[in-house]
C-alpha cells in the first residue's frame, strides 16, 4: 500500500519549494541589480570623461600667449637689448669699459634667468614650455661666456673683442638657444591661430625655397612663422623681430622691387634685406594699417601701436 504524506511532511516540502523559489529569484534579482549598477557606473564615467574633455582648455589660449610675453619673452628681450646696446657703444667709443660692461651683462643674464625660471608654464603648451627652456639655457650660457671673457675685454680693439665673443662656444650655443626659443614662441602663435580659424594650419614646415607667389598666398601668421624659422637658420641676434622682417618683405614685393631686381623667392628677399640691414624694430607696426588691417592676431603688445 502506498504511504501517504502526513501534514507535517507536506508543509516541509512546500516550505522547501518556497525557499528555493525565493533563493532563485534573489539570485537573478541580484544579477540584475549588479548589472544595472555596473552600467550606471560606466555611463557616469563616460559622461565624466566627455565632460572633462569638453572643459579641457585649449593649449594655446590668448591669455597664455600674453602671459608668456610679459613674464618670459620681455625678460629675455630686455637682456638682449642691453647686449645690442653694449655692442654699439663698444664699436662707437674706443674708451668704453668693455670689461665692466661684460660683467654687468653676466649679472643681467643671471637675473633674467632667475626671473624666467620662476615662471610656471603649463606642459599642456609644449611650444611655450620649450621656448621657456631654451631661453633659460640661452641666459645661462650667456652668463658663462661673458663671465669668462670679461677679464680681458679691454685688451685690443672692440672688433677683436667681438671676434672673441662670437668665437666663444658658450656664446654661440647661447645665441642658437635664444633663436630656438623665439621660433618656439612664434610656433605657439600659429597654434593659437589654428584654434580660432580652422583654415590656418597649426604647423608649417618652411620649404627650402619658397616662391613669391606662394608666399603671397599664405596667412599672415604662417608668414611670420617662416620669418622666424629663417632668422633661426641665420643664427644671428637682431633687434628686430620676425614680424618686422615679414612686413619689410611684403613692402619689398608690393613696391615692385622684387620684379625690378628679378628676385623670385622669399629666401632671396630675406637674405637681401637682412644683409643690408634694411629691417628695423617696429617696421611691422608702422606698416600694419597698410598691409594687415583685417588680419587676426593675438593681442600681443608688439603687434600693436602703444597707446
Amino acid at each position: 500500500m502506498e504511504k501517504r504524506l502526513n501534514r507535517s511532511d507536506l508543509m516541509f516540502s512546500l516550505a522547501f519549494l518556497l525557499m528555493l523559489i525565493i533563493a532563485v529569484g534573489a539570485f537573478f534579482y541580484g544579477v540584475k541589480v549588479g548589472t544595472d549598477r555596473t552600467e550606471t557606473r560606466l555611463a557616469v564615467a563616460e559622461v565624466t570623461v566627455n565632460s572633462t574633455a569638453a572643459l579641457q582648455p585649449n593649449a594655446y589660449q590668448q591669455q597664455d600667449l600674453v602671459s608668456f610675453y610679459h613674464t618670459v619673452f620681455l625678460s629675455y628681450r630686455e637682456f638682449q637689448n642691453d647686449w645690442i646696446t653694449a655692442q654699439d657703444k663698444w664699436l662707437s667709443d674706443p674708451t668704453a669699459d668693455r670689461a665692466a660692461s661684460m660683467k654687468e651683462l653676466a649679472k643681467s643674464a643671471q637675473k633674467k634667468y632667475d626671473a624666467i625660471k620662476g615662471v610656471y608654464v603649463a606642459p599642456i603648451s609644449p611650444h611655450l614650455k620649450n621656448s621657456q627652456t631654451s631661453y633659460l639655457k640661452s641666459l645661462k650660457l650667456f652668463n658663462e661666456s661673458f663671465s669668462a671673457l670679461a677679464e680681458k675685454a679691454n685688451e685690443g680693439t672692440a672688433d677683436m673683442v667681438m671676434d672673441k665673443v662670437n668665437g666663444n662656444s658658450f656664446y654661440k650655443e647661447g645665441r642658437a638657444q635664444a633663436l630656438t626659443a623665439q621660433k618656439e614662441y612664434y610656433s605657439s602663435m600659429l597654434k593659437w591661430a589654428e584654434s580660432v580659424n580652422s583654415d590656418i594650419p597649426g604647423d608649417y614646415a618652411s620649404p627650402e625655397v619658397l616662391s613669391i607667389s606662394k608666399w603671397k598666398a599664405l596667412p599672415l601668421l604662417v608668414k611670420i612663422k617662416i620669418s622666424s624659422d629663417f632668422l633661426s637658420e641665420q643664427n644671428e641676434l637682431t633687434d628686430f623681430l620676425p614680424h618686422d622682417l615679414t612686413a619689410r618683405i611684403d613692402q619689398f614685393i608690393s613696391s615692385g622691387q622684387a620684379d625690378k631686381r628679378k628676385v623670385k623667392s622669399f629666401n632671396a628677399i630675406a637674405e637681401l634685406l637682412v644683409s643690408t640691414e634694411a629691417v628695423r624694430n617696429g617696421d611691422f607696426v608702422s606698416m600694419k594699417s597698410r598691409f594687415y588691417e583685417s588680419e587676426q592676431l593675438p593681442q600681443l603688445p608688439f603687434f600693436f601701436l602703444e597707446k
